[in-house]
């Protein structure tokens, strides 16, 4: 792998949220939200980014762009890395990362015309004039699929898949080389999202973008992604190919994830039942974090915490099974 392929690069990122208690809010511990989080994006490459609900995700997809400050850890963008950014240099960098919310709704201002919210960032980053502008929008409305004329009208006058799509002009309007993907059609029906997941490859095949795209969606993760990332409690666990993934699983979180998956092949996986909830990411459990669920949990798991090393080309796991 060449240096100049790799568009993003993570090294041991971190994002913790300190917990106070007392009158005079004296500081007893971190929600460890994200907690030493490594890989590698190549340019026009999308990561997948699954887990359950609370194993940090969001947080990790927030902290990438900034827009929650990581507690420590690297974010190498082009080989610069943008912790160390201050507010000019993010600004310019908004240009180049770029967020689609899972709730459309809530990213849109009800009192701003579709038009006039796409258009936004275009006047933020002074990227054309008045004029230049106008046509930005109707050609970015046109490329996700609505017409021009909808651009004077206003959030509440769209379906939650249009709403979607205007979300996806927003980001694309400057330009961006990443989009971090938040669930971005868990709140649609599926034949929507069908159709937002086929604008978004599109989109990518003509602007040749990268995607971190998240999902606890198995299906839609293996949809999109070309190499995908298993999360639990604040770290990935396991770490590959999109086909050695799912073709062959190594981590017993992951095995339980795919085994919930419906499948029509004639050799079907044996469902693995996960007992009990994720633990508090304010006090993880000793050694690994999953070993309390974990079905093939061994006397070194509660003890002493696996790293995540290389088991085959590009395949990466966090589990003493492969130590």
């Amino acid at each position: 792998m060449l240096d100049h392929e790799i568009l993003l690069d993570i090294k041991n990122l971190k994002k913790y949220y300190p917990v106070t208690s007392g009158l005079f809010s004296a500081h007893v511990g971190d929600v460890r939200a994200v907690d030493g989080v490594s890989f590698q994006i190549k340019a026009g490459g999308n990561l997948g980014l699954v887990g359950e609900s609370g194993c940090g995700k969001s947080t990790l997809g927030r902290a990438i762009l900034r827009l929650e400050e990581p507690t420590s850890g690297e974010i190498l963008y082009k080989g610069k890395d943008i912790t160390t950014l201050d507010k000019k240099g993010l600004r310019e960098l908004r240009k180049e990362l770029q967020i689609v919310f899972q709730d459309p709704e809530a990213s849109l201002d009800p009192r701003m015309t579709v038009g006039d919210s796409i258009g936004e960032a275009l006047i933020i980053h002074k990227i054309v004039g008045e004029k230049e502008r106008e046509e930005k929008i109707v050609e970015l409305m046109k490329q996700v699929g609505l017409e021009a004329k909808q651009a004077d009208l206003y959030p509440h006058e769209f379906s939650g898949g249009q709403k979607q799509r205007i979300g996806i002009a927003r980001a694309l309007a400057i330009n961006p080389s990443l989009i971090v993907a938040d669930e971005p059609v868990s709140a649609l029906d599926v034949s929507i999202q069908a159709q937002v997941l086929n604008l978004m490859m599109d989109i990518q095949q003509e602007f040749g973008l990268s995607y971190i795209f998240i999902a606890h969606d198995l299906s839609v993760i293996k949809y999109m992604s070309h190499r995908v990332a298993v999360m639990y409690l604040g770290k990935i666990v396991e770490l590959g190919d999109k086909k050695e993934f799912f073709q062959d699983p190594l981590h017993p979180y992951t095995e339980a994830l795919l085994s919930a998956v419906p499948t029509l092949q004639s050799k079907k996986r044996e469902r693995i039942l996960l007992h009990g909830d994720v633990p508090s990411p304010l006090a993880p459990p000793p050694g690994c974090r999953f070993h309390p669920r974990c079905h093939k949990v061994m006397e070194i798991c509660r003890n002493i915490e696996p790293e995540l090393i290389e088991v085959s080309s590009g395949h990466q796991v966090a589990c003493h099974l492969y130590d």
